[in-house]
């Protein structure tokens, strides 16, 4: 109750310095980050600095590019749209940080976070402040859980494990897997758990299962016991920092199994020489989109993301671009910024983006088909898509 009294006082204070600077320098009024009557800020959570900046700045530049095709073409509600950026470091609390800056400057929703140990900590707040989230790519479980206004473009960890088991089963005919753990990471743990339960509805047998720290660089004890068990396919759930040592050992440890893995691994042959693309040949990865699609959605969205930045976008791009886009339409069905009608709205969007088709279940997840990306020859092909049952 304290909480909430101090948090009106600080909105109070808020509108008051904003009717001073209004009054004294109409000039300033646009530039700042409160929705008014001439705008509509959407708050943004992302890791700009540190260990996962690559992550955040690739999704914000989605979101951006998104943001402005949406000024150009009149804003939302006739108001220009202005999208508040705060940099989390990839930290919890510093996601709590910025987030409550966020919520103080009276934003219409939040767009964000990125990585998921932030996003859970953020999601938990917004919940209890009835604030519209919605979070590019967190693929963690709980996130949304128990939360009627927090939802997810990304699909969750143990859907994307089941969706690799589903995958090795019936695209691979895999009889005999291997899998690997990074024990200190929930999001390995998440589609690692997930698809040795679904295995066994597909008759694969897991032959090893083997694990290792968030700071080991040297995996090849591990991978020696695998060598041995001949597994058709490897499933290593973790992000492509990490794949990039592991593969190059595995193939020196004599695997000749078909490496799967979780939409983390993108942005792996970057992190290779080509020297050593031949270690990743015929891996295969589970993702939210392809850039190779022929979908007009798709190849709209690269031509302007290469135009603009110079790159190809990533799947946080993407996603961040299609979350941009749902926060749009969720406001104008709305009618308003009204935090509980744009989560009514939210809850019954049927969305058509460039990564999918979507409608959210009774944890706002989406429900939507996941991509397969294949390793061939150092680049990026589009394999099949998976259709959950």
């Amino acid at each position: 109750m304290k909480k909430k009294f101090l948090k009106m006082i600080a909105t109070v204070l808020t509108l008051g310095m904003l009717l001073t600077a209004c009054s004294s320098n109409t000039g300033e009024q646009a530039n700042n980050s409160s929705s008014t009557e001439e705008n509509i800020v959407i708050g943004g959570l992302a890791p700009l600095t540190g260990n996962v900046a690559i992550y955040g700045e690739t999704a914000v530049n989605g979101a951006k590019l998104a943001f402005e095709e949406i000024n150009e073409v009149g804003g939302i509600l006739g108001k220009e749209v202005i999208y508040e950026v705060y940099d989390e470091k990839g930290d919890p609390t510093e996601a709590v940080n910025a987030y409550n800056k966020l919520s103080e400057k009276g934003v219409a929703a939040i767009l964000g976070d990125i990585t998921s140990k932030p996003t859970a900590a953020v999601a938990s707040i917004a919940e209890s402040e009835g604030m519209p989230m919605v979070t590019p790519t967190g693929t963690q479980l709980d996130i949304t859980k128990d939360k009627d206004g927090v939802f997810r473009v990304c699909f969750t960890d143990p859907f994307q494990g089941e969706m690799l088991a589903k995958y090795a089963g019936e695209n691979l005919k895999a009889k005999t897997a291997a899998l690997m753990k990074n024990n200190s990471s929930d999001y390995s743990d998440g589609v690692y758990e997930a698809f040795k339960e679904k295995a066994k509805d597909y008759g694969i047998e897991i032959v090893a299962e083997e694990s290792y720290g968030d700071t080991d660089k040297d995996f090849r004890a591990q991978l020696t016991n695998i060598a041995k068990k001949s597994p058709d396919v490897l499933i290593i759930p973790d992000y492509y920092q990490v794949l990039s040592l592991i593969v190059t050992q595995a193939r020196e440890a004599g695997i000749e199994a078909t490496f799967l893995g979780p939409d983390g691994w993108d942005g792996v042959i970057k992190q290779l020489d080509k020297s050593s693309y031949d270690a990743l040949e015929g891996a295969i990865f589970s993702n939210h989109y392809s850039i190779k699609d022929e979908d007009p959605k798709v190849k709209n969205f690269v031509e302007k993301y290469k135009e603009k930045y110079n790159d190809e976008p990533s799947a946080f791009a993407a996603l961040s671009y299609d979350g941009a886009y749902m926060l749009k339409e969720a406001i104008e069905k709305a009618g308003s910024t009204d935090h509980e009608a744009i989560i009514k709205e939210l809850k019954n969007i049927e969305f058509s983006g460039v990564t999918g088709n979507l409608k959210f279940d009774e944890n706002n997840n989406p429900v939507k088909a996941i991509s397969m990306i294949k390793i061939v020859d150092g680049d990026y092909t589009f394999d099949t898509l998976v259709e959950p049952k």
